[in-house]
């Protein structure tokens, strides 16, 4: 997950990327690093069938240089563009958000 300028990473593990997705769109826990530096735009993943494996990677991920991010989510997604475009309804996202902001 990155930030609209795309100056911020998070890296994450989960079972559910739309639900996990979702959670960090609409700042579900509001101190969270996610919802702290707006990180919404999903540039990124990877999927494993051992959550073992998947712990391990994303150890990995976070020991890298940031210019080695970089490189990786370019050449899965040169253009940055949010993976989760279209995976939900902006009335959905706008009425979460006001949820939230009622909490």
């Amino acid at each position: 997950m990155t930030n609209q300028r795309n100056t911020v990473f998070y890296t994450g593990v989960t079972n559910d990327i739309v639900r996990r997705t979702f959670e960090h769109k609409v700042k579900e826990n509001r101190r969270s690093f996610t919802a702290r530096y707006n990180c919404n735009k999903l540039v990124y993943f990877e999927e494993f069938g051992d959550i073992t494996e998947a712990i391990h990677r994303e150890k990995q991920l976070k020991k890298y240089r940031r210019l080695w991010k970089q490189e990786l989510i370019a050449k899965m997604n040169a253009n940055w563009k949010d993976l989760s475009e279209g995976w939900f309804d902006r009335k959905e996202l706008e009425f979460a958000m006001t949820l939230k902001i009622l909490q």
